[in-house]
Order: C-alpha cells, then sequence, then structure tokens
C-alpha cells in the first residue's frame, strides 16, 4: 500500500536580537542543520532558587545545572481509557515542540503532548501490538523513539523491543513508511543465524543521511543502513571487549567537536563507546552505572541512567553532574524485596526511579521517561 503523504514540518522561527539563541533539540529529534550553541548560563544563587520554586517540585543538580522537578508531567490529560501499562519507555519532540511518549500500555504505542503537558493524540496501535500468551489480550509495545527531518520532512523512526515486531519509519501521523523485521535484517546483514535473537531498542541518525538500528535486547548488533536504505554494515556483537556490546539499549550521533561520531550506550557492560563513521571503534568510557540512552545539546551529552540517576557530560565528556544521584536511596530501588519499580507510594518527589530515556528541548529542559509500572514522564525545568 502507498504510504500517505507526509507532512511537511514547519520552519522555526528566528529568535529576537536580543532574545538568547536556545539549544538544539536533543535526543529523538535530528535536524539536516542545527545550532550548536552551548546549554546554561550564569548561576542564581541556590537560596534565591529554592525561594521561588514550588516546595512540590524539589530542585535537583548544582552549579549551572539546576532543575526543577515536575513529576507525571502530562499524565493528568490522558482521555480515559489512555494508560502507559507496564512502563514509559521513550521520548522525542519535534519541530513544533510535540512531545512523543512510548510505553507499554494502549490503546496505542504512541502518545502526544503539547509543550504544556495537553494530551494532543496517539498513535502507533495494531502493527505494534502483540497478543499476550496468557490472556490473549492485546499489548502495545512502543520503546525507542527518534525523529529525524528529510527533505523538509519530520518523520518518526520507532523501535517497539518484540522479537516478533520490527524497526519502522513512520509519518508523524503514524502511517508506516518501511517495516525491518528480523527476516530482513538478517537477509541483510548475514550476522542473524537460526539461534541469535532479535528484539530491537533504538535507531539513531548519520549527518549523511544514513542510520542505525539497534538490536538492544537481541543479537546486540547496531544495523548501519545508507540514506538509500541499503545495508551498509553490522557493528558489535556480543562480548565485552572493546567494539563489542552487552545490551547496546540506545545510541546517538556525537558531533559536539565538528568530527561526527557514533556514540552507544553499552548498558549492561556500564559504559559509553565511541566509533568513527566507518564503524571503527575510538574509545571507551566506564564509570556509569547502567547508562541506558544518550542525547546530545549544544556542549552536553544527556545519559539517563536506570540505576536511579541522570548523568551530565561537559565537552570534554567530564561528569558535570549527576542528576538524582543518592547511594542510600539507590540502594532501595535496586532492592529487589523492595520492588520500587511497581510501587509509586514509595517514590519520592526529586528522586528518580529508573531513568529508562532522557532528552533535552529547546530550552533547555529536560524529559526524562522512566521504567516504571503505571509509567512516569518528568519535566526536568531548567532554573540556571
Amino acid at each position: 500500500m502507498e504510504a500517505m503523504k507526509p507532512r511537511p514540518s514547519p520552519k522555526p522561527p528566528s529568535p529576537a536580537p536580543d532574545e538568547p539563541i536556545s539549544p538544539p533539540p536533543g535526543r529523538r529529534r535530528f535536524l539536516s542543520a542545527v545550532s550548536t550553541s552551548a546549554v546554561g548560563a550564569a548561576t542564581l544563587p541556590r537560596l534565591l532558587l529554592a525561594r521561588k520554586t514550588d516546595p512540590d517540585r524539589p530542585v535537583v543538580g548544582e552549579g549551572e545545572f539546576l532543575y526543577e522537578c515536575h513529576h507525571d508531567w502530562g499524565l493528568d490529560s490522558l482521555p480515559d481509557g489512555h494508560r502507559y501499562g507496564g512502563a514509559t519507555h521513550g521520548v522525542a519532540i519535534d519541530s513544533e515542540g510535540l512531545l512523543y511518549l512510548t510505553h507499554h500500555g494502549g490503546p496505542h504505542s504512541i502518545f502526544v503532548f503539547d509543550p504544556e503537558g495537553r494530551f494532543v493524540r496517539s498513535l502507533g496501535g495494531g502493527a505494534f501490538s502483540v497478543a499476550n500468551p496468557r490472556t490473549q489480550a492485546e499489548q502495545c509495545f512502543g520503546h525507542g523513539i527518534d525523529i529525524r527531518e528529510e527533505d523538509g520532512v519530520e518523520y518518526l523512526y520507532l523501535s517497539p523491543n518484540n522479537p516478533g515486531l520490527f524497526f519502522a519509519k513512520m509519518t508523524l501521523d503514524g502511517e508506516i513508511v518501511w517495516k525491518r523485521d528480523r527476516a530482513t535484517i538478517a537477509e541483510d546483514s548475514g550476522v542473524l543465524d537460526a539461534d541469535a535473537r532479535f528484539n530491537p531498542t533504538n535507531a539513531s541518525f548519520r549527518p549523511d543521511g544514513g542510520y542505525y538500528l539497534g538490536d538492544g535486547y537481541g543479537s546486540n548488533y547496531l544495523f548501519e543502513y545508507d540514506r538509500e536504505d541499503r545495508f551498509v554494515r553490522a557493528i558489535g556483537g556480543k562480548g565485552s571487549e572493546d567494539g563489542k556490546f552487552q545490551t547496546p539499549h540506545g545510541q546517538w550521533l556525537d558531533d559536539r567537536d565538528g568530527n561526527p561520531k557514533l556514540v552507544v550506550a553499552d548498558r549492561a557492560n556500564a559504559r559509553l563507546q565511541w566509533f568513527d563513521m566507518e564503524g571503527r571503534h575510538l574509545r571507551t568510557q566506564g564509570d556509569f552505572l547502567f547508562p541506558a540512552d544518550i542525547d546530545v545539546g549544544g556542549d552536553l551529552m544527556l545519559v539517563p541512567d536506570l540505576h536511579a540517576r541522570i548523568t551530565i557530560l561537559d565537552k570534554d565528556n567530564r561528569v558535570a553532574v549527576h542528576l538524582g544521584d543518592d547511594e542510600e536511596w539507590r540502594a532501595r530501588v535496586l532492592d529487589k524485596t523492595v520492588a520500587m519499580r511497581s510501587k509509586p507510594a514509595l517514590w519520592q518527589p526529586g528522586r528518580f526511579v529508573h531513568p529508562h530515556d532522557a532528552c533535552f528541548d529547546a530550552q533547555g529542559n529536560i524529559f526524562c521517561a522512566e521504567w516504571v509500572v503505571g509509567g512516569r514522564l518528568t519535566k526536568l525545568r531548567q532554573l540556571s
């Protein structure tokens, strides 16, 4: 069937002469040309900030990186029958500032909100649902979500984390442009034998129009395609040595120094890995806990960590701040006897449970989706 004609994306307005230029939109939105201005400004005194902040919306961070937490952002606007289900997973922002949130609920796998947190629409049902083998009830699957502008039109790239499903490129209205399932990936790459798992987690983009499809819960490979949708190479495979992965859960383009590189959240190996545009390993950086994904905004890199914190790296990949980092709290979160992810009554304002994905918006705020039962989306409003 011929895909529905996608709608052109509007051009964002230019800032006024006396208005600061906002940082480029971050994770899950990738434009052919974006600004690279840095995020952040001079720090205000923390006491002054505290006086101006709603006590129900605690401030996290330090120094130049202070954020006011708005937990359950958008939740009150969900229509009857709309639910996040087992978890919220991925976030993406389009050129109009609409936020796309993936989850394991229903009636569709993607909910869309306006910049004020009001529900707009849902999409990604039908083809992205699978019958539960026990109950036979339909279960929607939404995991990694990314948005890219291509020749003036924005498209969604969805990775629904189910072995029976597929990567898909879609219009912003949910019309499928193409899909790549296990059989297609196996034929293209030649690395998926009969015993290899397949379970897609995320996609990311190259500056030349190509892209990567990440089989993070399956074979531990990333599959590179060019701008004409032709297979190029498979990167990685399972292992702990440099260039190999154990759950390459998310990845993104790191072009902060003007030299584009692929950076991968190698989750179970507790590290990030960088590769050049030919797939050669460049460097590895450890000292993470369970890094789930990556976003870049200006000179900053954002790393949501499934173990109860969010890390921001500076332009030299040094830790600028760990948001929500607390060893005692993390111990409770990771204690299986507590089962924190399924008990909202135990969640505390200003604390994270399982940050699964996060992105900057055009104003430098952060949106974080957490892997918790019932779902949780938090807006971290930038104060500094």
